[in-house]
């Protein structure tokens, strides 16, 4: 994906300290692809996941001991 993607989200399990993620949902309707950054690096790199991996790690992160 070349352009910005269009609604950044934070996610909700980042918590209050900083570290957060974000991704962009309205993206994947359109491309199926889930783009995800780190909030605090918004113009850095974006990790572009299908959107069965993005659910694997959605999965991944519900059953960690955070």
């Amino acid at each position: 994906m070349t352009t910005e993607p269009s609604n950044w989200i934070k996610s909700s399990y980042s918590g209050s300290g900083g570290t957060c993620i974000e991704w962009a949902p309205k993206d994947v309707n359109v491309t199926g692809i889930v783009p995800v950054r780190d909030s605090k690096r918004p113009n850095g790199p974006v990790l572009m996941v299908s959107a069965s991996a993005f659910a694997g790690l959605v999965t991944l992160a519900r059953s960690a001991n955070l």
